[in-house]
């Protein structure tokens, strides 16, 4: 029986990292300074029958959620961001799958602009709150009945 492995420590390396300020000069920030923060992302309109899909509900949940969602609607769109890109093409193919073949799905890829906060551990040091901006792949998938 192997030996179960010690737990990798979680620290960040201690080396100072230049960020680009607004005015395009660059700050030398020590990371071990600031406190990561992540905004939501901008999300499309929320219409009735739209699903936005994340990795802390329950995939079984979020499928019923589909399912009962197409009972009222024709179609829907299962909307996916990072991690959860996986889990929106397999809701969508679990539909589809279970339709007998009756759904048909329509992909599209997209890169959504997302904002970090970095701010300071002490905010009694001059240390002032910074953003940064980083790109994620999101997919939105519509989930519709044809018309016959």
């Amino acid at each position: 029986m192997a030996e179960p492995r010690s737990p990798v420590s979680a620290s960040v390396p201690h080396n100072p990292q230049a960020l680009a300020t607004a005015e395009g000069s660059t700050l030398e920030m020590d990371p071990v300074e600031y406190v990561l923060r992540k905004r939501l992302p901008r999300k499309l309109p929320k219409r009735r029958n739209d699903v936005y899909v994340n990795m802390k509900t329950d995939f079984k949940a979020q499928l019923a959620r589909c399912q009962k969602l197409l009972d009222a609607h024709r179609e829907i769109c299962i909307h996916g961001l990072g991690l959860a890109i996986n889990r929106a093409i397999n809701i969508a193919l679990q539909l589809q799958a279970t339709s007998q073949g009756a759904l048909e799905l329509a992909a599209n890829t997209s890169t959504v602009e997302l904002i970090d906060d970095l701010e300071p551990e002490d905010p009694d040091e001059a240390g002032e709150p910074l953003t940064r901006t980083r790109n994620n792949s999101a997919i939105h998938i519509k989930v519709f009945f044809p018309n016959s």
